[in-house]
């Protein structure tokens, strides 16, 4: 884990533009359990710095694209037990990035809420929209034969993309919809996904107004 540099006050100089209205969008878990010991800091006004560590690096590259693709500060360290499997450490990485944008976001004033992107990465074209709706849901159209071989040393099964995903909306309060237009690479394919998912979360999230976007209310 990299020091977070200290969050200047909103409307300081430099501070992002989204933040001016109101307070810095920043949070953080720490998460523990007999499997995995996980800790997320994001800030949504940030703007980098970026630096992911689970101990698999196509994961890594992957939770990257969120940060630098997201316009956020990001750091995510993980430990846990790859010499079972890959999944307790990428499905607890969602638990506890969904927390932290959970935690960021706040009550969600004058959010934009909803992003949709259509995201092609050469032969690979993803399409992605959600809703900072505060009702989970994951609607995910990639699937990936049985036999598809794994990314990275230690290795990355492509099906846990999904369950990414699946535990970060759970935790973040997030409808997400992510289908594969077109595509055979399964690096391309991931990457465009995950690009996909952080430039539609860059628009959901930017202040544009001051209440929050519901007739409710409340999201």
């Amino acid at each position: 884990m990299t020091s977070h540099p200290p969050a200047p006050p909103a409307g300081a100089p430099g501070d992002h533009p989204a933040s001016a209205a109101g307070r810095r969008r920043t949070g953080s878990v720490t998460r523990a359990t007999k499997e995995t010991a996980i800790t997320v800091w994001l800030d949504l006004d940030g703007d980098g710095p970026v630096a992911v560590a689970t101990g698999l690096p196509f994961f890594d590259h992957m939770v990257t694209q969120l940060g630098r693709h997201g316009g956020f500060g990001l750091d995510v360290g993980a430990v846990g037990d790859l010499e079972v499997d890959a999944h307790h450490t990428v499905e607890d990485v969602g638990i506890a990035l969904g927390g932290a944008m959970a935690e960021a976001l706040g009550a969600k004033e004058g959010i934009r809420r909803f992003g949709s992107i259509s995201l092609p990465l050469d032969e690979a074209l993803v399409e992605v929209a959600l809703d900072l709706s505060g009702r989970p849901f994951l609607a995910y159209g990639i699937e990936f034969p049985p036999e598809t071989a794994p990314l990275g040393t230690p290795p990355f099964d492509p099906q846990l993309a999904e369950e990414f995903w699946r535990a970060f909306v759970t935790s973040a309060g997030i409808t997400l919809h992510v289908r594969l237009g077109a595509g055979k690479n399964t690096h391309h394919i991931l990457e465009a996904s995950f690009k996909g998912v952080a430039r539609a979360l860059r628009d959901a999230v930017r202040r544009e107004g001051a209440g929050v976007p519901s007739t409710k209310g409340v999201l």
